[in-house]
């Protein structure tokens, strides 16, 4: 089997589907996830080609996007490298990755049972910088949030059945979910990477209520 060619046709399948999609979750999220994966993942030791495929299938069928459920993205990705010929058990590793790593929830536990699944994890989840500012306002107003609401105040989702139904504003989100990621890293190359992007975050958080309560 030609690895590289499967990864190339599997790069221009999802462009091919994700290109210009406009809630973040687009080809160009998929790519910055592709090639930090490459990077985590080359530190890490872990097997490249489960690696790049899973990262490249990610977000493929997004479960936001498809009725709440988790289990599309999955099937798709199964079904596109049984077409291409992959080893059943590439298929089965990527299959794992895929269906699992959605954040569910600040009380969910989000372990991932392979290297391959740390390093994707980690990737998908390194957002948390600029760019995971810059999605989180993209979705909030693809999906018709507000910015911000004093009176709704942030909660923890003990289950991901309570963050499915979470619709509060946008700035909720960073302390739902993306100021946790941080403390959620499973590599030792994504807890030194997300350090200064976790950092950036605390500080814009701040800047924006200086600014909403009139101190700047």
């Amino acid at each position: 089997m030609n690895k590289k060619y499967v990864i190339n046709k599997t790069a221009n399948f999802v462009k091919k589907k994700l290109d210009g999609e406009g809630s973040g979750h687009d080809w160009w999220h998929v790519y910055l996830v592709w090639q930090l994966a490459k990077k985590i993942g080359k530190q890490e030791k872990a097997d490249m080609f489960v690696v790049e495929l899973s990262a490249l299938l990610h977000d493929i069928a997004d479960w936001k996007f498809n009725n709440n459920d988790e289990s599309v993205g999955a099937k798709i990705a199964t079904e596109w490298l049984t077409k291409l010929h992959v080893e059943k058990h590439i298929i089965d590793q990527v299959n794992y990755i895929v269906g699992n790593v959605s954040f569910k929830g600040a009380g969910v536990d989000h372990t991932m049972m392979t290297l391959e699944g740390k390093v994707v994890w980690d990737s998908d989840k390194m957002d948390i910088g600029a760019i995971g500012i810059a999605r989180t306002f993209a979705y909030g107003g693809y999906k018709g949030r507000l910015i911000y609401d004093p009176r709704v105040k942030p909660k923890f989702h003990k289950n991901f059945e309570e963050y499915k139904k979470s619709n509060s504003p946008s700035i909720n989100h960073f302390y739902e979910k993306i100021l946790l990621l941080k403390d959620k890293m499973q590599t030792k190359t994504g807890r030194k990477m997300a350090i200064h992007r976790d950092k950036f975050l605390r500080t814009f958080l701040k800047e924006f209520f200086d600014e909403w309560n009139g101190i700047k």
